[in-house]
């Protein structure tokens, strides 16, 4: 038998074995940390983080950014498809349906939104309305998957997630990529701010919007942080263990990472989390304290703090929009509850200097049709699904503020100027953060990924 220094192991067993000690785990963790803090772009970054307002269920362009004076002239006409659109669709009639609101031309760029929108209004010359983009799917679902993952099926990484793989995290005490749901998951849930084939520290961290955003943030009370640091570590060195054995599952690595990030979070979270600290004039910006505004406007508040602070990527979202029918009083509430939280978030960021580096970008899963059939005994009546025109717009850092780039057809069925698929949209959005779509890539399932997909163009048209 040979003595135990010339065992012959595994070059595998050798080079995961180094790990091994508790002083190698506080070293591999301190590394990683170094690592992923702020790391550099491939090109001159014209934004350093990114706040994604997604709106769920599909707002109608129609009747928030693009108005259509043709359909008030054709209001309840029977629209007809013909071929084998029509033979796809049910046999009930349609009818091209005007938008219920009026619209304004604001701001010197002289912007048409709709006259629901009474303080976004305030802030159009700020902001790069895109007329351009088109979607792929009308299942909701697949939809925002495809938005938020550039994969219709989902399994893929987040927009955050990729960012956040790509420049790393500004703050190590905090999540790198932040998510603000609703009380109710988006369809599709978590998938929707998934790390995907990356490593899972790239997941999105979600906070809760009701009771504590993170459950167990906080000590059980009476014990000491001493105590808990003594905890962790040995905590730390039996999961080591427990790794060794199971090379390469970075599932296992991100939940040891987890305690520490979590252990490091509870001195610099709550005071984030605390907006009593903000003066009166700052909540009543965002609409926080009002009934209809409160819930979107903490949120968007919040997002503020958190990228503040060095959080890379915070996606804020707002549901509902699927609005088939009772459109004026559905799409005109669903307005008026984000109408002051994003105006304020605006407002606040330029006040604070923050706008000029901060990419804020606004977008549904896909937009709405032009016709609808009649509900409630032809007393209502809605848009449906329609991937082929969205309403987005982007502000901030980098981008053609106080300008309408594309546009629509005269009935708002189909983008015709400018038109770009989503992953064109991916592309732009990762070149204002610095990174190149061709070279974020990451290795997996025998082919280098990237969030396009298979590639894709940057709108240049977009681009200050």
């Amino acid at each position: 038998m040979k003595p135990p220094h010339q065992i012959a192991l595994p070059r595998r067993d050798v080079l995961f074995g180094l790990g091994a000690s508790l002083g190698s785990v506080a070293l591999s963790s301190l590394l990683q940390a170094e690592e992923s803090v702020d790391q550099q772009p491939h090109f001159p970054a014209m934004a350093k983080r990114c706040i994604f307002l997604m709106m769920e269920g599909g707002p109608s362009h129609i009747d928030t950014f693009d108005p259509k004076p043709e359909l008030a002239r054709r209001h309840l006409e029977e629209f007809r498809r013909s071929g084998k659109e029509q033979s796809a669709m049910s046999s009930g009639k349609r009818y091209f349906v005007k938008s219920p609101f009026e619209f304004e031309q604001v701001g010197e760029s002289g912007a048409t939104v709709c006259d629901q929108w009474r303080h976004l209004r305030d802030c159009v010359d700020d902001i790069c309305f895109f007329r351009g983009a088109q979607a792929e799917s009308v299942n909701h679902p697949t939809a925002c998957y495809h938005v938020n993952t550039g994969n219709r099926f989902g399994g893929d990484p987040a927009v955050g997630a990729w960012v956040t793989y790509g420049l790393g995290s500004i703050n190590a005490n905090l999540p790198g990529f932040v998510v603000l749901p609703r009380t109710s998951y988006p369809q599709g849930g978590p998938a929707n701010w998934s790390n995907g084939f990356l490593p899972a520290d790239y997941q999105g961290t979600p906070l809760r919007p009701e009771g504590s955003p993170i459950l167990d943030l906080n000590p059980p009370a009476g014990t000491p942080r001493q105590q808990q640091r003594r905890d962790l570590d040995l905590l730390a060195e039996l999961n080591q263990q427990h790794l060794q054995s199971r090379p390469g599952r970075s599932d296992l690595e991100a939940r040891m990472n987890s305690y520490e990030l979590a252990f490091r979070m509870q001195s610099e979270v709550p005071d984030i989390l605390d907006l009593s600290q903000e003066q009166q004039s700052t909540l009543d910006l965002y609409g926080v304290g009002q009934t209809k505004t409160d819930p979107f406007g903490r949120k968007c508040l919040l997002a503020r703090r958190l990228i503040e602070q060095g959080v890379r990527f915070v996606q804020v979202y707002a549901g509902n929009w699927d609005s088939h029918d009772y459109l004026a009083k559905a799409h005109g509430s669903l307005i008026a509850s984000v109408d002051r939280p994003i105006a304020g978030l605006l407002k606040d960021l330029k006040q604070r200097g923050l706008l000029k580096d901060t990419l804020v970008f606004f977008c549904g899963e896909f937009g709405r049709t032009p016709d609808n059939g009649l509900r409630s005994g032809g007393k209502s009546y809605g848009r449906d699904h329609n991937a082929k025109a969205m309403a987005m717009w982007f502000a901030g850092g980098g981008v053609r503020s106080g300008h309408t780039i594309g546009a629509t057809d005269e009935l708002g069925d189909s983008a015709v100027e400018c038109v770009h698929p989503l992953r064109d949209v991916h592309v732009t959005l990762l070149r204002l953060l610095g990174l190149d779509d061709n070279k974020l890539t990451y290795y997996h399932a025998g082919r280098f990924k990237q969030l396009s997909q298979f590639g894709g163009e940057v709108i240049q048209e977009l681009l200050a």
